[in-house]
C-alpha cells in the first residue's frame, strides 16, 4: 500500500509509525468470510470482485451452482443486478435490523392504495430553498450496504435519512484557500509556500484530516455528511452499485484502473453523476464523513478495528488500494476507515447542510 501520510510540519517521524499501525487495520475480511458464531467460512475469492470481472461474477453467482451456494444460497434468481429495487423490499415489522426482504406488495402500490382510501387532502409541501453549489436530498428510505463483498459492508439493509443538502462537488483547492486565509489555518503541506500549485485550483483539496474537513464545513456554515447521507446521495433510492448504475464503466470516474496518477478537476465526469446529480461520488478522492467506523445494523461479525477512534471515508479515489483491502474504487457501499488525524494525497471531502 502506497498511502502517503503526512504529519504536521517538523513532526515527520511519527507518521511512519502511524502508517505501520494502520496497515495492520485496513484489510476488511470478505463478506461472511469469518463468523464469530463458528459457522463455515465461505470460499469466495477477491478476484471475482475486481473491476474487469464484476459483470461476469454477478451473472455466475446466480447461474453456477458453486457460486450460487456462496452468494445466493438457493434457486437462481434472474435479475438485472444483485441489488433489489426499493419498491420490491420493505422493512421487517418490529425489527431493529431493518434487513431487506421481498415484499408481498410494492411500496409504491401500498402508497397508492392508502391514497385511494384517504379522502383527506394534504397540501403540497413547499419547494425546498435552493442553495448554490448544493443539491437537496429529500427525507426517506434507501438501500444501504451490500452482501457482495467485505463483511463490514453487510448486511444490505434499508436505512433512512431526514432531508438535507449536500455539495455537488468535492471541496476544491480554491475553496479551501479561502478558509486558510480567513481562519488563519495552516495550508496543506504540499502547497509551495502556502500557495495552490499551478493549475490545481479546481482539483479537490487533499492532505486534509477529518478535523480539517470538519472545521472547513463549520466555517462555511455547513457540516460533514453522515455515512448514511453520503451513501444515499451517491446511490439514490434504488441501491445503485455505482453512482451511475449497476454496471462498471472505466470512463465515468477518475479511478486507478485507467492508470490515473492523481486527482483531476472536480466535475470532470458528468456521465458518472449520481441519481441526485452529484459529481465524483466514485473515484478522484476518498471523502471524510461524520460517522465512526462501526458495524451496520444487524452485522454480527466481530472486527477488532471497529471503534469510535476511527472515522469513515467513502467513494474511493484515483489511487489503487484494492490489494490494501479497501475495495474496488469504488462502489457506493464501499467503506474505508482511518484515525481522524491522518492526511494523505487521496483524502478529501464535501460538505452537507441541514434545512
Amino acid at each position: 500500500m502506497n498511502f502517503l501520510i503526512s504529519a504536521p510540519k517538523k513532526k515527520t517521524a511519527p507518521a511512519l509509525g502511524l502508517l505501520l499501525v494502520l496497515l495492520t487495520f485496513a484489510r476488511p475480511a470478505m463478506a461472511y468470510e469469518t463468523f464469530s458464531s463458528g459457522s463455515s467460512a465461505l470460499k469466495c475469492q477477491t478476484t471475482c470482485h475486481r473491476a474487469e470481472n464484476l459483470l461476469k461474477a454477478h451473472k455466475e453467482k446466480e447461474d453456477k451452482a458453486e457460486c450460487r451456494s456462496c452468494h445466493v444460497g438457493g434457486t437462481p434468481v434472474k435479475a438485472q443486478s444483485p441489488f433489489q429495487a426499493l419498491e420490491k423490499v420493505r422493512r421487517i415489522s418490529g425489527s431493529p435490523m431493518s434487513h431487506l426482504r421481498p415484499a408481498s406488495q410494492p411500496v409504491s402500490a401500498v402508497k397508492k392504495n392508502s391514497q385511494k382510501t384517504s379522502p383527506a387532502k394534504t397540501e403540497k409541501p413547499p419547494a425546498p430553498a435552493k442553495i448554490p453549489g448544493m443539491v437537496y436530498i429529500p427525507a426517506g428510505e434507501f438501500i444501504m450496504g451490500s452482501n457482495e463483498r467485505w463483511d463490514d459492508e453487510s448486511p444490505e439493509h434499508i436505512a433512512s435519512t431526514d432531508a438535507y443538502y449536500i455539495d455537488l462537488y468535492e471541496v476544491t483547492n480554491q475553496d479551501y484557500k479561502k478558509f486558510v486565509e480567513a481562519a488563519k489555518r495552516e495550508a496543506p503541506y504540499h502547497w509551495p509556500e502556502g500557495e495552490i500549485p499551478e493549475g490545481m485550483e479546481k482539483h479537490p483539496v487533499v492532505y486534509v484530516s477529518w478535523f480539517d474537513a470538519r472545521d472547513y464545513c463549520k466555517w462555511a456554515g455547513k457540516r460533514l455528511p453522515t455515512e448514511q447521507e453520503w451513501e444515499k446521495a451517491s446511490r439514490g433510492e434504488d441501491g445503485f452499485t455505482y453512482p451511475w448504475g449497476h454496471e462498471w464503466s472505466l470512463d465515468k470516474s477518475n479511478n486507478p484502473y485507467k492508470h490515473s496518477t492523481g486527482t483531476e478537476p472536480v466535475g470532470s465526469y458528468p456521465e458518472g453523476k449520481s441519481p441526485y446529480g452529484l459529481y465524483d461520488m466514485s473515484g478522484n478522492v476518498w471523502e471524510w464523513v461524520d460517522s465512526y467506523y462501526l458495524p451496520h445494523p444487524g452485522n454480527t461479525v466481530h472486527r477488532a478495528e471497529y471503534g469510535k477512534d476511527k472515522r469513515i471515508l467513502k467513494g474511493g479515489s484515483w489511487f489503487d488500494c484494492l490489494s490494501y483491502g479497501c475495495g474496488l474504487s469504488a462502489p457506493t457501499f464501499n467503506r474505508s476507515f482511518f484515525t481522524p488525524e491522518v492526511r494523505n494525497n487521496s483524502f478529501g471531502f464535501r460538505c452537507a447542510k441541514s434545512p
